[in-house]
């Protein structure tokens, strides 16, 4: 079972021909209003990928919470340790270019107000995997770490947004996934902090596929699925989602990461992040179309 802890938004989407400088004001096209936030778009990815999912998470009593949450309940996530708070359902402004990069501003209100005591003891156990991100607090998500590894369970973190968090929590972590640029908040060799992890460091580069150095020393990678992308927006949190529910059907770490990178590709392909995240049997045949190495 995968428990995810971590954010619930509404994504304004703004296709524009090119991302804008700083002070300069870019025309798009008509804006989209989708679900997203990391915490619900990797606990979708992970559903679609075949897992059971669990998500805590909070949002406001807002119009906004709705188009959160209603395609969380149709995707079949278990959304009971949700909370409804006073602060506004986060929001993230995204805008989208003509070549596929992003930008994104987000406004977190009510993730500001989730708390690892809202998920009782009774869920955690050796099978649980849990999934977290750092758009919750931080010391929340830490707390939520070592809950679930005092129960016997592992622990997946996405570095992202990279924020600092407590050397002595690595310990806590069997995998971080990270970007070249979040990795590198870490320290400089990523050998180094994957021998401070349980089982890897895992870091994703776009194109180029992803890299795992692994916590004895170890390294090999996977390659990238090879698309025109249309948008990038929800590709990494496709990329965790998929890796969890692979590790949670039981499969070894460079066969979930195959399939993670094959979803993510996949999930360019499409505008928006959660409406372009694929299904376990798009997963099985783009694996298929993966290079070897």
């Amino acid at each position: 079972m995968i428990l995810v802890f971590g954010s619930i938004n509404v994504d304004v989407i703004v296709p524009v021909p090119r991302l804008p400088e700083p002070g300069e004001t870019v025309l798009g096209g008509d804006y989209q209003l989708l679900p997203g936030g990391k915490g619900a778009n990797q606990a979708v990815a992970a559903c679609r990928a075949g897992a059971d999912v669990v998500i805590a998470g909070a949002v406001g009593s807002d119009s906004f919470a709705r188009v959160a949450l209603d395609p969380l309940v149709r995707a079949g996530i278990d959304t009971r340790l949700v909370r409804t708070v006073a602060a506004p359902t986060g929001c993230a402004a995204i805008m989208v270019s003509e070549s596929g990069e992003n930008m994104i501003a987000v406004a977190s209100g009510a993730n500001t107000a989730v708390c690892s005591d809202q998920v009782p003891d009774a869920i955690f156990g050796p099978e649980t995997i849990l999934v977290t991100q750092m758009e919750v607090p931080p010391a929340e998500t830490a707390a939520m770490i070592r809950r679930v590894r005092a129960a016997g369970g592992s622990v997946l973190l996405n570095l992202a947004p990279a924020l600092a968090i407590d050397p002595s929590l690595l310990g806590e972590i069997d995998l971080v996934v990270a970007n070249a640029g979040e990795a590198a908040t870490l320290g400089a060799d990523p050998g180094q902090i994957a021998s401070r992890l349980r089982r890897a460091l895992i870091v994703t580069c776009g194109a180029a596929g992803a890299t795992a150095y692994l916590a004895n020393g170890g390294i090999f990678s996977v390659p990238a699925l090879p698309i025109v992308p249309i948008d990038t927006t929800g590709a990494g949190d496709t990329f965790v989602g998929v890796l969890a529910a692979a590790l949670d059907a039981g499969a070894a770490l460079e066969t979930g990461l195959r399939r993670a990178s094959a979803a993510a590709g996949l999930a360019c392909l499409a505008r928006g992040a959660q409406s372009s995240m694929p299904d376990a049997a798009m997963i099985e045949q783009a694996v298929r179309q993966l290079p070897e190495r």
